[in-house]
């Protein structure tokens, strides 16, 4: 008796192919994020009811004496490429239920992604897979799995069914903290046509799943594993063998590795892109300019808390290369870097966007100036902590660098409200950090959402935590003016903190907070900040005749026509010499 279980390969018009659609060759997967289907009304845990059709494939496409519509007529390649437009797996599970050639085209798309919301959703699919009586080899139309959702249920006995599938190309496990090596390795021997592989969170994968993935895995392209603290350089060197086609590789918190893997990286990996080594304490200057000379294409390097690099690790670049694909560079916390080493840094890398050099408490106003010449080309900024910069530096980096998005100056405890003017003038600034810059008063928050040529406030996030000076009417003007604002961080500001009028529309504390921290916590998002601008509102207008009078004496001394509406003639009168030495 002929079997009922059909391989891929067996679909009508449908030749044995490695790649998720048989009508085109195997596709590159470079995507930065995985779409995954909408699943609020069904998944392909509730659909696994097609095992059960009694449907021949052979006996479906049999000529028949009958004529055929239009719509039958169409090549398989024709009805797949259509099929492929819809990506609701109700509208793909309806299609199904057409035809049974239909069925046919259809069933792959709507496997090749399951999508589980919940773990009674993946158990479906898992006795789908383990089925004998299956009509479709369901096991060889996954491709992409992600069970980050669900990642508290998933063990070491939840995943074993997974190693029957041997066509996954993306596989997600981030999270499921409750895995080890034994079922990983069976489904990564499983698996050679891998390209990215995220097992970020996994701390008890050791060693011994990179080396099947060194041996097994030839097209892999991206690779996580953030928190992996057991892998070390014993199989992230021979994982780097052999992988020109590597592009993405994370490694943040895996402490074990040494210079040794970042060589083997710089040599063996000429495609990276983007590289994270986030809290690799061991890594020293050598390795971090061996690997930038040799990666050409590089445009994400993180090296936040990599305590050990200096300036030497940049100054010794070569003088006649400039890496013009950087994009991102993040050396948090990385205390030994000076001033020197950010000169060297724009010099080479002249098309930075993001650059983050929180922490770098060496770093001066000497740096700044060196930033600017980035000019339009820098979008975020990041000098929190960096407590010697002083408001000259924030002139002259607004004055070049037009275009900035985002600039967190958090315990730059020598800025004062002459520089929150000048970033007033950025017409692009979305997200402004200034906590515990305690020189702040209502003056800059009005001149940062009054803008002279009337244009309407383009901030979304302000973070103006422990800014002791600011008052309710401050905050009343910014979110008055600011309509897009969806976020407002007010920690520690006495004149909303404890105040159970406006706490209410706070947003709850983090649960790792202790009492102190949440006796203090003041934060507004999303609807709160509606919620605090339109109570502000009433308030304002109970009390309307008294605060009119005060709103316009504060306007009479602070808004000037012929400053263009930004308050800088006033700026002059906060100078205790009325020179300009104290922007220094």
């Amino acid at each position: 008796m002929r079997s009922r279980q059909r391989s891929t390969s067996d679909f009508p018009g449908r030749p044995a192919s490695e790649s998720s659609s048989s009508s085109s060759p195997e596709r590159i997967l470079d995507e930065d994020q995985d779409m995954i289907y909408d699943d609020s009304l069904t998944s392909i845990g509730e659909l696994t009811g097609f095992r059960n059709m009694t449907v021949s494939p052979s006996h479906s496409l049999k000529k028949s004496s009958q004529p055929l519509s239009p719509i039958h007529r169409l090549p398989p390649e024709l009805l797949i490429a259509i099929f492929s437009k819809l990506a609701s797996p109700v509208d793909l599970r309806a299609c199904m239920l057409v035809a049974k050639q239909w069925a046919h085209f259809s069933v792959e798309l709507l496997w090749q992604r399951p999508y589980f919301a919940e773990f009674k959703k993946y158990q479906a699919m898992v006795s789908a897979l383990l089925s004998d009586n299956a009509f479709f080899a369901y096991p060889q139309l996954i491709r992409r799995l992600n069970l980050n959702f669900i990642a508290d249920k998933v063990n070491d006995g939840s995943l074993t069914p997974l190693t029957r599938c041997t066509r996954l190309e993306r596989l997600t496990l981030t999270n499921c903290s409750g895995l080890t090596d034994s079922p990983l390795k069976e489904i990564l021997e499983a698996n050679p046509r891998i390209q990215a592989l995220d097992l970020s969170q996994l701390e008890n994968i050791t060693d011994e799943s990179m080396l099947v993935v060194a041996d097994n895995c030839p097209r892999l392209q991206g690779l996580n594993l953030a928190g992996c603290k057991g892998v070390t350089d014993s199989s992230l060197i021979p994982l780097s063998k052999n992988r020109r086609m590597l592009r993405r590789l994370k490694l943040n918190e895996c402490n074990q590795i040494t210079d040794a893997t970042v060589l083997a990286l710089a040599q063996n990996c000429p495609q990276l892109l983007e590289i994270d080594f986030h809290r690799c304490h061991q890594i020293t200057d050598d390795s971090v300019t061996h690997l930038l000379s040799n990666l050409k294409h590089l445009r994400e390097l993180r090296l936040a808390y990599c305590d050990l690099l200096s300036d030497e690790a940049f100054l010794h670049l070569p003088g006649n290369k400039a890496f013009e694909s950087l994009r991102i560079l993040d050396l948090t916390d990385c205390g030994l870097i000076t001033d020197d080493a950010v000169d060297k840094i724009v010099k080479t890398a002249p098309r930075l966007r993001n650059l983050i050099l929180a922490k770098c408490r060496n770093i001066t106003d000497r740096a700044v100036n060196s930033i600017t010449r980035l000019g339009k080309n820098l979008h975020n900024l990041h000098l929190g902590h960096c407590s010697l910069i002083t408001d000259r530096a924030v002139r002259e980096l607004v004055l070049t660098c037009t275009r900035i998005r985002y600039i967190d100056l958090a315990c730059c405890l020598r800025l004062t409200d002459a520089s929150v003017c000048q970033l007033a003038l950025l017409p692009k600034l979305r997200r402004i950090g200034l906590v515990k810059c305690n020189n702040i008063t209502d003056f800059a928050i009005q001149s940062l959402v009054r803008r002279g040529n009337n244009s309407p406030c383009p901030l979304e996030r302000v973070h103006l935590s422990y800014c002791m000076h600011l008052s309710v009417e401050g905050i009343h003007d910014l979110i008055n003016y600011c309509q897009r604002l969806t976020h407002l961080s007010l920690t520690g500001v006495e004149a909303f903190y404890r105040k159970t009028e406006y706490t209410q529309f706070c947003r709850s504390p983090p649960k790792e907070f202790n009492e102190n921290q949440r006796a203090v916590f003041c934060v507004f998002s999303g609807s709160g900040v509606k919620q605090l601008r339109h109570y502000l509102n009433q308030q304002k207008l109970i009390q309307r005749p008294t605060r009119e009078q005060s709103t316009n004496e504060m306007g009479d001394d602070l808004w000037d026509v012929d400053d263009g509406g930004i308050g800088l003639p006033a700026m002059v009168g906060m100078e205790e010499d009325g020179s300009d030495d104290d922007l220094r």
